[in-house]
């Protein structure tokens, strides 16, 4: 599904972590080993700060439909990479090769800030579609 056209007002990104081991020895060598060459558990967190409360209807609409549906989210330049460089964006969207798809980690956290107006906390988390 795709992510509304509403561009946030901030965002905290994560890239994840590849699947590795570390082991220890005794005398404090380290051996580590990887098991796969793409990361998983991307996080992506945005606020979006004053929004109205129809973009933000909008928002739990989209979440509610998302995971009775158990689909992926798509994000568009426009809106989740909005004011970030391009090169930026990429990551943002994991949109450059990682496999790495969109879903929600979490139900969005609304705040009414006025009659009509509502702050809403997003988080996602980026996994490997199996």
């Amino acid at each position: 599904m795709v992510f509304p056209d509403i561009v946030p007002t901030s965002r905290r990104y994560s890239p994840g972590e590849f699947p590795q081991t570390e082991f220890r020895a005794l005398n404090g060598a380290t051996t580590t080993l990887r098991y796969g060459n793409r990361r998983f558990n991307a996080e992506l967190d945005l606020g979006f700060q004053n929004i109205t409360d129809e973009n933000a209807a909008l928002l739990l609409k989209l979440y509610e439909d998302v995971t009775v549906a158990d689909d992926w989210l798509t994000f568009s330049v426009s809106n989740i990479a909005g004011g970030a460089s391009s090169s930026l964006g990429v990551y943002l969207r994991e949109a450059g090769g990682s496999g790495l798809r969109w879903r929600f980690a979490e139900p969005p956290m609304v705040d009414s800030v006025k009659p009509g107006r509502s702050s809403v906390q997003v988080r996602m988390i980026g996994r490997l579609d199996a």
